[in-house]
C-alpha cells in the first residue's frame, strides 16, 4: 500500500514468497510502482501487481516493468477473464503488445520466449456476478489462479466488510470458489491476515497474504508505544 521502494524491499527481504504492489488501493503511481518492482527484484520474492482495473494499457505497462503476476480486480464474467488473459499474454495466447523495456534489462532476450509460461494471470472473484460465473472464469485458458477479495465479496453478499467465516453466504461462496479452482486445476489466492491464514490453508488456498505494509507499520509502532507507556513510572519526575 505504501508508495515506497524501501518499504517494498523491506517486506520482500523478510522471507515472503511474493509481495504485491497494490495499484488499486495503494498510494503509488506508475513510476513509483516500477521502483517498487525493482526493489522486490533485489530479493528472492516474486513481484506481483494488482492493477487498478481490467485495462490492457496498465496491465501491459506493469508487465513491461517486471511484474511476474497481475491481479485483476472486479472481474465479473468469463468475457472479462478472456480480456485479462489477452492483456497479459503475448500472441498467439493473447494480445499483449511487445515492448519489455525494463523487464528485458532484467531478464534479457529470453524473457519474451518464456513470458507466457512465467506470468501469472490472476482474476479477482469479489462480486455476485463473478461468483455466479466462477466455474467458467476458472476454466478460461490462461487463467492461473482465482484471487478472493473477502471484503468486497462480503459487501456483495450483504455482509459487513471483512472475513465473515461462519456466516452461511460467505462460507458457501468460499467453498464454491475453491471447488471451481480445483476442478479447473488453477490455484486459489486470498487477501488475509495471520489470524485467518491457517483457516485459509485448511480450505486449500495456496497463495495467501498475511500482512500489509501499512498495517504492519502501524501495529508495530502502536505495540512499541504501548509497551513503553506501560513501563513508564507512575507519577514522579518523568524526565529521569
Amino acid at each position: 500500500m505504501v508508495p515506497s521502494a524501501l518499504s517494498a524491499e523491506a517486506l520482500a527481504s523478510s522471507g515472503f514468497d511474493w509481495v504485491l504492489v497494490d495499484m488499486q488501493h495503494g498510494g503509488m503511481d506508475y513510476e513509483t510502482a516500477v521502483e517498487m518492482i525493482r526493489a522486490i527484484d533485489l530479493t528472492p520474492a516474486v513481484p506481483i501487481v494488482r492493477v487498478p482495473w481490467n485495462e490492457p494499457g496498465i496491465i501491459g505497462r506493469v508487465l513491461d516493468a517486471g511484474a511476474m503476476g497481475v491481479v485483476i480486480p472486479m472481474i465479473q464474467t468469463p468475457d472479462d477473464a478472456w480480456r485479462a488473459v489477452d492483456a497479459c499474454l503475448y500472441p498467439s495466447a493473447g494480445r499483449r503488445s511487445f515492448g519489455p523495456i525494463r523487464v528485458g534489462l532484467r531478464d534479457g532476450s529470453r524473457y519474451v520466449a518464456t513470458a507466457n509460461e512465467r506470468v501469472a494471470v490472476i482474476p479477482m472473484i469479489e462480486t455476485r456476478e463473478a461468483l455466479a460465473s466462477v466455474e467458467e472464469i476458472a476454466a478460461t485458458p490462461g487463467v492461473d489462479a482465482l484471487f478472493v477479495g473477502p471484503f468486497d465479496l462480503s459487501i456483495a453478499l450483504g455482509l459487513p466488510p471483512g472475513d465473515n467465516d461462519g456466516k452461511a453466504p460467505f462460507d458457501a461462496a468460499i467453498l464454491r470458489i475453491a471447488e471451481a479452482a480445483r476442478h479447473a486445476r488453477v490455484a486459489t489466492a486470498v487477501l488475509s491476515n495471520a489470524r485467518v491464514a491457517p483457516l485459509r490453508i485448511d480450505q486449500g488456498f495456496q497463495m495467501i497474504s498475511v500482512a500489509t505494509d501499512i498495517t504492519a507499520l502501524s501495529s508495530a509502532a502502536r505495540a512499541d508505544l504501548d509497551t513503553v507507556r506501560a513501563a513508564r513510572p507512575k507519577g514522579g519526575d518523568h524526565a529521569k
